[in-house]
């Protein structure tokens, strides 16, 4: 018996449809996962349990965001990652910004000693001076990244359990806050860890808001940087001269060794650095070859931000770059 033409075309795509891989399943939190978080954080951040639950029914896992975690920028080499950030657009932008903001950025500096140019230098590659300040829920970011992705599992946990410590003390909306796809928020890219413990009221409104105050914004940067260690009128990095027999690999970005000591590994500053600071050196692939660099305490406190060499290196330059249009002609960066 012949087959209707209309009932062979079925069977056809009913095939195809069996053939073809099943979507994966969206991972669910189970329901003793989900009261042992809500027990956790209620009773480290003092929040009601109810309201915990509340919210992580709100959340989404979202399979993209470990997909991004997987492939972070700084897994390229120097000569890949500068120029992401070393461009004339970021560079021109960004003095413009700095002129357009001399008053208040010069202010900050005076009273903390982080350079302006270094706070906008952050703000640009982190944000692109504010207009790229992430399209991912901060909710759905850390809620897939602290519970269901294992390798960083601690970590962002605890940052889920301090969003909603941030969202009661600072009224942040935890429906609609968007940020990265690691759940770093506003202009300087705070994780909410950083944002309680670092984040200050620059405008004296009373809130610390890291998404549509300036004030509170460049002042929380800087902040950032002082608490960790900055040190005014000292230098970050400086380019070195490599004659060694074998490079050396510190393990981090600590600055434990003595200059004497890495002039006798073979690295030297290429011009004057003042005292003898203790620093750490860095051995780069650049675009022109191998590349490398002293760096000191200040360049560390960069690091604390990201804490790849690369992320610190291009904050650095880029810093460099925008001082040029100071209307004081200063140049507190130069080591």
């Amino acid at each position: 018996m012949r087959t209707p033409r209309n009932s062979r075309v079925l069977a056809a795509l009913a095939a195809i449809v069996c053939a073809w891989p099943a979507a994966a399943a969206v991972p669910e939190l189970s329901p003793d996962a989900r009261a042992v978080f809500v027990a956790e954080a209620a009773e480290k951040h003092g929040l009601d349990p109810a309201t915990i639950d509340t919210w992580l029914g709100r959340a989404r896992y979202q399979q993209s965001i470990i997909d991004a975690m997987t492939r972070p920028a700084e897994a390229k080499p120097w000569r890949d990652y500068r120029p992401i950030f070393m461009n004339d657009r970021r560079i021109s932008d960004g003095r413009a910004f700095l002129t357009e903001h001399w008053a208040l950025l010069s202010r900050i500096e005076s009273e903390t000693g982080v350079p302006a140019e270094m706070i906008v230098a952050i703000m640009g590659v982190e944000t692109s001076y504010g207009r790229i300040t992430g399209s991912h829920r901060v909710l759905d970011a850390l809620y897939t990244l602290g519970l269901f992705y294992p390798p960083r599992e601690t970590f962002f946990r605890a940052e889920l359990g301090n969003f909603f410590r941030l969202a009661e003390a600072e009224n942040v909306d935890i429906a609609t806050a968007k940020g990265s796809y690691a759940g770093a928020m506003g202009w300087g890219q705070f994780m909410p860890s950083s944002y309680l413990a670092y984040a200050v009221d620059g405008d004296g409104d009373g809130r610390r808001d890291l998404w549509g105050s300036l004030p509170d914004i460049t002042a929380s940067i800087a902040n950032y940087f002082v608490a960790h260690g900055w040190q005014r009128d000292l230098p970050v990095v400086a380019p070195a001269r490599f004659d060694g027999a074998e490079e050396f690999a510190p393990g981090n970005l600590e600055a434990t060794h003595r200059l004497a000591d890495l002039a006798e590994r073979g690295y030297r500053p290429q011009h004057a650095v003042g005292a003898d600071l203790p620093a750490t050196v860095l051995n780069l692939d650049g675009a022109g070859g191998r590349e490398h660099w002293i760096a000191f305490k200040n360049f560390y406190v960069i690091s604390r931000y990201n804490r790849s060499q690369l992320y610190s290196l291009a904050v650095f330059q880029l810093a460099g770059e925008i001082a040029q249009a100071r209307p004081d002609g200063a140049t507190p960066l130069a080591p």
